[in-house]
């Protein structure tokens, strides 16, 4: 049985990329907890971190601290967060968000009511941030497509 980011990786599910490489993809989650909540995850499933390859887990973690840097560029915020959780998804994922403090890192504070215009404005805003710095080649030619 193919999990949701499965299928959302392979076009079946919409989703909106902010990255793409050989080894992972990263998109907007449809419930973010503040504006541009990206979920960074492995193009092949692991079912959670603990079972990931070291060499995958420092991957993901680089991409994490790349769309992070792009999220400190772009929205007006202390820092960037990541949360890795994955109780909600049998695959291996990383939430990076951009964030004010602690007491808002709670999925409790997820909003499932965002207009699509709003979370299409976030990605796209990612993006330019992304390419403002250097990544680019990183960030996919189509918004609904992990490919480059």
């Amino acid at each position: 049985m193919s999990t949701v980011f499965e299928l959302i990786i392979a076009g079946e599910l919409p989703g909106r990329f902010v990255w793409a490489d050989e080894s992972c993809v990263a998109f907007l989650t449809i419930a973010p907890i503040s504006a541009g909540h990206t979920l960074v995850v492995p193009r092949e499933p692991v079912r959670q971190f603990t079972a990931a390859p070291d060499e995958l887990l420092a991957h993901l973690t680089g991409v994490a601290a790349a769309i992070g840097r792009a999220q400190e560029a772009a929205w007006p915020t202390s820092r960037a967060a990541v949360l890795v959780a994955g109780f909600e998804v049998p695959h291996l994922h990383m939430h990076v968000l951009p964030a004010w403090g602690e007491a808002e890192l709670s999925f409790a504070n997820a909003r499932a009511d965002v207009p699509a215009h709003e979370l299409d404005a976030a990605a796209e805003l990612l993006r330019g941030a992304l390419r403002d710095g250097g990544l680019g080649a990183q960030v996919p030619v189509s918004p609904d497509s992990p490919t480059l």
